[in-house]
């Protein structure tokens, strides 16, 4: 893992070339190559396959590699990607390489985007390589493990001019879109409160160590977080039909603040405006518990964590009713709202009816997807600020356009994380 030897290899460069002109294949139904987006995904597990999948539709994409530290779910994604690829092809072959060490697979010149698909405690490494890689990124949420992490991210692709496109892909759904638009024009009155009821706050790993698998590299899973010893509730094997549970864990994920925040508090963001900003305080409940804390915004609004009954929904209070929203349904209490068309005089949010062909037709055009490595960021950031306040115990005071703490020695520390070896990304 020589990083700097690495990234001196690296091309930052991007495009693919022309071997067919487009006119030639006008009206075959296939794409040309000029025209083909390839991918490489970085991390194949169980979401890797659903991501792949989504992508697949997408005419243009076309999946050339794939990285993992586990050789079963490379395997298994290796031949589930070669499926999609014949199916695009019309029966074709495009081999899927595969690779252990993900800096191989972005020293590939004819790779144009990779999708990040690893743990959390993966992502900015990978991405900030990519982008110096000069590839462009789709990576999962929540986009960061911490505030410095995901500045990190936003300051690379945006040096090297990357389509960043975070997987926070309720904001392609309608009903949330149109929840959003209801909040930010009006149509409730005045914003009061936001109510988001999502699980518990980011815990200690305490599991007990087990012997590794001999097909996971664990030293490689484990990468630039502090090392701990293996258990299969952190990388299950391939016949497990659940969720890895790192996400639970410090050090690796946020719990579920992160994981289903970064769905469910990046609505309350996009409704508010917040894309680029966030709360100014946060306070937690007085004593320790799971739920309760307060974020208050500039504006007065205050956006809970709280359950109000409704599991990984959102609720918005204004002066002239209410809106809630969730995955499985969107209700208020003022008639006909959920319905309701825009006026040619409100302001419209930005409109994707497809999380992952925006993100493929911003690549194409070289402009921002609609949930940009800056909105994945404040809306990640959010939530490790969250999970900060929790340990602390305290009332902090956020300074948004700075990034840090008023006054809080420790508060501050806690924005980043200490790396294992020689695993950084300061040179970014």
């Amino acid at each position: 893992m020589k990083r700097r030897e690495f990234i001196g290899k690296s091309a930052v460069a991007t495009g693919a070339f022309t071997v067919i002109p487009r006119q030639v294949m006008a009206g075959t139904g296939k794409t040309a190559p000029g025209d083909r987006i390839n991918l490489g995904y970085i991390g194949v597990g169980k979401q890797a396959i659903g991501l792949a999948g989504s992508l697949g539709k997408c005419p243009e994409t076309m999946v050339l590699a794939a990285c993992d530290v586990d050789k079963l779910k490379l395997e298994r994604f290796k031949q589930a990607a070669e499926k999609l690829n014949a199916d695009k092809l019309g029966g074709g072959t495009q081999t899927v390489d595969t690779y252990e060490n993900y800096r191989e697979l972005l020293d590939r010149k004819d790779i144009d985007a990779v999708v990040i698909v690893a743990p959390d405690h993966w992502h900015a490494m990978m991405a900030v390589d990519a982008a110096k890689a000069g590839k462009d990124i789709f990576c999962e949420k929540p986009m960061a493990l911490t505030v410095a992490e995901g500045r990190a991210m936003v300051e690379a692709a945006r040096k090297y001019d990357r389509v960043f496109q975070t997987g926070n892909m309720q904001r392609s759904w309608r009903n949330f879109r149109h929840a959003c638009e209801m909040v930010s024009n009006g149509y409730v009155g005045q914003i009061k409160e936001i109510n988001v009821n999502v699980g518990k706050p980011v815990m200690a790993c305490e599991l007990a160590a087990e012997p590794v698998p001999e097909t996971l590299n664990w030293d490689l899973w484990v990468g630039p977080s502090l090392f701990r010893n293996f258990n299969p509730d952190l990388a299950p094997p391939i016949e497990s039909r659940g969720w890895a549970n790192w996400r639970s864990y410090r050090g690796f994920g946020g719990g579920m603040i992160t994981d289903w925040g970064a769905h469910m508090f990046d609505i309350g963001q996009w409704a508010m405006g917040m894309d680029k900003s966030g709360p100014v305080e946060f306070i937690p409940p007085e004593k320790r518990a799971e739920r309760g804390m307060q974020m208050k915004y500039e504006n007065g609004v205050v956006m809970n964590h709280v359950d109000w009954g409704e599991g990984n929904a959102v609720q918005f209070i204004g002066s002239e009713g209410k809106i809630e929203v969730s995955r499985s349904f969107y209700r208020s209490d003022i008639k006909g709202l959920t319905k309701l068309e825009l006026k040619d005089s409100d302001t419209p949010l930005y409109r994707s009816e497809d999380h992952y062909q925006d993100w493929i037709d911003a690549i194409k055009k070289r402009t921002r997807p609609i949930s940009d490595v800056e909105t994945g960021h404040r809306t990640s950031s959010l939530c490790n600020i969250v999970n900060i306040a929790y340990t602390l115990e305290r009332p902090l005071l956020w300074k948004p356009n700075h990034e840090l703490f008023v006054n809080d020695d420790d508060a501050n520390s806690m924005l980043t994380r200490p790396f294992r070896g020689k695993w950084d990304f300061n040179d970014y």
